[in-house]
């Protein structure tokens, strides 16, 4: 039986992830961390999207300590999110650890129900600059997680090499692509579906939409092709 983790926050490209992992799985296990974000409403978002789709098991971590060691607009209000980078070349609404500690925790439930997966919809294509969203740092992860739990474990990122357009594609492959658009949450200000309009996460999601309405052909095709080359 083939079991796999998806890391769920009940955004566009978890979503996106976890349509594809319940086609290709026998059993697939949802984990979202409640972390005392900004957009607490994902918690909810992810049980009803879960709900939706038909996950049997949703798991939902309260890793509030993580609130209180990682300042960023996301865990706290009183920061507004910029468009503006820092001074470090990242954007404020990065959480120093957080894909750290989400993947290792997905990983060590993975070892526990018997998955040989995890899923995440991390990206470098397409992406708000976040560090931990690389292809280099979740392979490095990888191999620390498979030799300190002396277990095999993949962590798949099947979105990594796809821009938002081929995100948006994706979805379409399956016929989910207003489900997605309707029922995700991938706003920082908290909006179902389209969102808010104005912050960061928003002009990616929507460009990508954007890009894939006016370009379906060329777009699918080029997802198409990153598929049968093994990258996406």
């Amino acid at each position: 039986m083939r079991k796999a983790v998806v890391v769920f926050s009940g955004g566009q490209d978890s979503t996106t992830c976890l349509i594809q992992a319940l086609a290709h799985h026998d059993e697939v296990h949802c984990i979202t961390f409640d972390y005392g974000q900004r957009h607490i409403q994902e918690i909810e978002v992810a049980k009803a999207v879960t709900q939706s789709l038909g996950v049997v098991a949703h798991k939902v971590m309260d890793v509030s300590l993580l609130n209180e060691l990682a300042i960023s607009s996301l865990t706290r209000d009183s920061i507004p999110v910029s468009h503006e980078l820092q001074e470090n070349g990242l954007p404020n609404s990065f959480v120093p650890g957080r894909n750290i500690l989400f993947l290792t925790l997905a990983g060590i439930y993975a070892y526990q129900i018997g998955a040989e997966a995890v899923i995440t919809g991390v990206c470098e294509t397409d992406f708000s600059g976040y560090p931990d969203c690389r292809d280099n740092f979740v392979k490095s992860l990888n191999e620390s997680l498979v030799l300190g739990m002396d277990r095999p474990l993949r962590i798949e990122t099947p979105l990594m090499w796809l821009n938002k357009a081929e995100t948006w594609a994706l979805a379409d492959q399956y016929n989910k692509l207003d489900f997605v658009r309707n029922h995700t949450l991938t706003c920082y200000n908290g909006i179902i579906g389209d969102g808010c309009g104005d912050c960061p996460s928003c002009d990616l999601r929507r460009a990508g939409l954007e890009d894939y309405l006016n370009n379906k052909d060329t777009v699918m095709t080029s997802l198409i092709e990153k598929q049968q080359q093994g990258n996406a």
